[in-house]
């Protein structure tokens, strides 16, 4: 079979691989559909802690079940299935306490290779994180079923009321997946705060109330512009930079909740107002990953049909035109791009 290989930052390599067999409690799943994100961007820009290089490449996925371990139901060959990278272990004691995206080995278990024409799912993901692609989802709507239980797992700490007013910070394809999953929820009042105004579209076709150009600390005046002074109630930041993670707490209003969703560079740290924090009472958090839960939740979020998946998805490559899928992604041309076996 064809796979993708990341060899280093900068250079992947398409070649030919043997194609996977199951173990007992195991599938292989024929890709139909892997989706272009911005970690797998990030990896290939520059490399990942967690993706040791070469390393076979993308984690957002999609098919049809090709081959079944002997031990395995609920499932059977030509199934179309969706489905996530990881599952936890069940047993360490996070997973013992309802942290299951907090297990020890949930990171290291991670299955990737998703850019190739099959891929093997391990027996605990199998058992836990693979569901039944209903007929009224396509395949690169269902990919969609990992970046959203992370949005999902995310928004589990905080809390909303319908007239709340939401600013995200950025405007890539995880901020708009906020913006989709929060109009889904009723919230009606959502301005996008983003640098690029070509970006900056996708907000407004996807419905946001209000989108705000420019980075911060500029943006800030803009945000108290549009909440009358105020603040926002909640402030999601999306762009796993330092200096935005310190200043997005300044776009809160007293009382208000700030969520931290990008994950920053390793080793670096964030400085933040004290006195703000405390006396102002303002709510950090910082979700990571997913639970089980969190996967439920976002599969029968994508069979619903009041949520618009399918707008996030903005062209197809086929196998071979990876890197150039990967370019319009940086480029900003469109959202998320489908590459199809």
């Amino acid at each position: 079979m064809q796979a993708h290989v990341l060899v280093r930052p900068g250079q992947i390599s398409l070649r030919e691989v043997p194609r996977p067999l199951p173990g007992p409690e195991e599938v292989v799943i024929r890709i139909r559909a892997a989706l272009t994100c911005g970690t797998d961007l990030k990896a290939f820009l520059r490399g990942h802690p967690k993706f040791p290089m070469p390393t076979p490449f993308g984690h957002e996925f999609a098919g049809e079940i090709a081959d079944v371990g002997v031990r395995v139901r609920g499932f059977r060959e030509g199934d179309p299935i969706m489905a996530v990278p990881t599952a936890p272990c069940g047993r360490c004691y996070c997973c013992q306490r309802a942290q299951e995206n907090l297990c020890e080995t949930v990171m290291d278990t991670m299955v990737l290779g998703a850019y190739a024409e099959y891929i093997r799912l391990p027996a605990r993901l199998v058992k836990v994180n693979v569901y039944h692609k209903p007929a009224t989802v396509s395949f690169p709507v269902a990919a969609l079923l990992e970046p959203l239980a992370c949005v999902l797992h995310g928004l589990e700490f905080v809390s909303l009321r319908p007239d709340d007013t939401v600013v995200l910070i950025g405007a890539g394809a995880i901020s708009l997946l906020h913006l989709l999953v929060l109009r889904a929820m009723g919230i009606e009042r959502i301005a996008v705060l983003g640098r690029r105004a070509k970006r900056a579209q996708h907000a407004r076709r996807l419905g946001a109330d209000q989108v705000l150009i420019g980075g911060l600390p500029a943006g800030h005046e803009q945000v108290l512009a549009y909440t009358g002074g105020r603040g926002a109630d909640m402030v999601i930041e999306c762009t796993g930079q330092v200096p935005v993670w310190e200043a997005a707490p300044g776009l809160a209003r007293r009382g208000g909740q700030v969520v931290l969703f990008g994950g920053c560079p390793s080793g670096t740290r964030s400085r933040f107002d004290t006195q703000r924090l405390h006396y102002d009472q303002l709510r950090l958090i910082s979700p990571f990953h997913f639970t089980p839960r969190a996967v439920r939740r976002a599969y029968e979020m994508l069979a619903a049909d009041n949520f618009n998946g399918k707008a996030l998805i903005s062209g197809a490559f086929p196998l071979h035109e990876l890197e150039r899928a990967l370019r319009e992604h940086q480029r900003g041309s469109g959202i998320k791009f489908a590459v199809v076996p």
